[in-house]
């Protein structure tokens, strides 16, 4: 089956990528009062602690994009960050604590916490820290990576500055009570409202299709992480209908959830005339090229939630993130704004980030998607193989 891409509609996309890149540059008025220049804690170091929910690929790319604009910002010394394999953030802030030098910034080699998709130890991790924060008070700021670190440190229980990051939707997830106040005068998460749907959007101007399937586990976070709401809504707009499959996602057996997601990729492809890739724990470096085969196989469509890195691996088509350089810059600046005196609360969440196209010419190839000469220039990142996930 080949797929014609919509014409008029890229057009659009080009005109919003611009629109966005205007955009993201007014910052809020408010917050312009405060600087990003380095500052120490009274002659100390500000010493930050991170915790996530459990693994997932780009927790390692936004936290590395985020310390790369922390040293274009002269907050630490600049230098390479080695290339990380797999998907733990470990190993990475063991590095940042061992090997960056800073007169200002300390990545507490001990305040590292992962709770691996167990609910058991997610539990008794959040306590571990929160006891931390408030009787050692040895932290002065918190990463919360994802969703699941979201809601359990966005809460009342301590008053440790925290930001929130690489969470799907914080107000639907109820992290935050809304995108102009999260509802704790301590606590920041990053939101862009609009980002799925102008993926969902896209994925159907270039191949118009009828049936969307899209695999998310049938809860609550998975639901947001999947952007349910968004779709369904987009759905009734844009006159296509959803084929759904449910997965186990947040678990901590990794081989379980891979499988889930495997499986319900094999039921859909059949069923569907494109796909949409959602984050979830089981769609891993291991799972994506079986995902991939299975997509190809069909000749179906696959765009990625995810972004470009999915790509690189296959999957037809995603808004390009650029090394999640833009929310790298946009969480420093929030980070340094903190340290110069601003309270997390004080400070915008809300960002836009410029759609820039990625798409994977041999994905085109092997599913007859003949992409025009107006994709093409609508596009930031192209690759022309197929890479496998190291």
């Amino acid at each position: 089956m080949r797929i014609k891409p919509n014409l008029p509609a890229l057009v659009a996309v080009i005109l919003m990528t611009l629109w966005t890149s205007l955009s993201v540059s007014a910052e809020d008025p408010s917050s312009q009062r405060f600087s990003t220049d380095p500052v120490t804690n009274d002659g100390k170091r500000w010493r930050i602690g991170y915790y996530e929910g459990g693994e997932y690929i780009n927790y390692q790319q936004v936290l590395t994009a985020t310390v790369r604009s922390l040293m274009s910002l002269g907050w630490i010394e600049s230098k390479i960050i080695p290339p990380q394999e797999g998907e733990q953030t470990a190993d990475l802030w063991k590095w940042f604590s061992e090997s960056l030098d800073s007169d200002y910034i300390e990545f507490v080699k001990d305040a590292h916490y992962s709770a691996h998709w167990d609910d058991k130890l997610s539990e008794k991790m959040k306590n571990t820290i929160i006891d931390r924060l408030n009787s050692k008070q040895d932290i002065d700021l918190m990463i919360a990576m994802g969703t699941r670190a979201g809601l359990d440190l966005a809460n009342d229980r301590h008053h440790t500055p925290t930001l929130v990051l690489s969470s799907t939707d914080p107000v639907s997830a109820g992290i935050i009570k809304s995108i102009e106040d999260s509802g704790f005068s301590h606590v920041n998460a990053t939101i862009d409202p609009g980002k799925y749907a102008r993926q969902i959007r896209v994925f159907h101007d270039i191949t118009d299709f009828k049936r969307l399937g899209v695999a998310y586990e049938d809860t609550q976070a998975g639901r947001s992480y999947a952007a349910i709401d968004t779709i369904q809504e987009l759905g009734k707009k844009l006159g296509f209908s959803i084929v759904p499959c449910h997965t186990q996602s947040d678990i901590s057996n990794i081989s379980l959830a891979e499988h889930s997601a495997i499986n319900c990729y094999q039921q859909l492809a059949p069923k569907v005339d494109a796909i949409y890739v959602t984050e979830q724990g089981g769609v891993t470096n291991k799972s994506l090229p079986v995902i991939v085969r299975t997509a190809h196989k069909y000749k179906i469509p696959t765009f990625s939630q995810s972004g470009s890195q999915e790509v690189r691996y296959g999957i037809l088509a995603s808004l390009s993130q650029a090394n999640f350089r833009y929310f790298g810059e946009f969480h420093a600046q929030t980070m340094a704004k903190i340290f110069n005196g601003a309270k997390p609360n004080e400070l915008p969440q809300l960002f836009e980030e410029p759609p820039r196209m990625a798409l994977n010419l041999k994905t085109a190839e092997i599913i007859e998607f003949n992409p025009s000469l107006l994709l093409l220039g609508a596009t930031d990142e192209l690759f022309k193989e197929i890479d496998t996930p190291k």
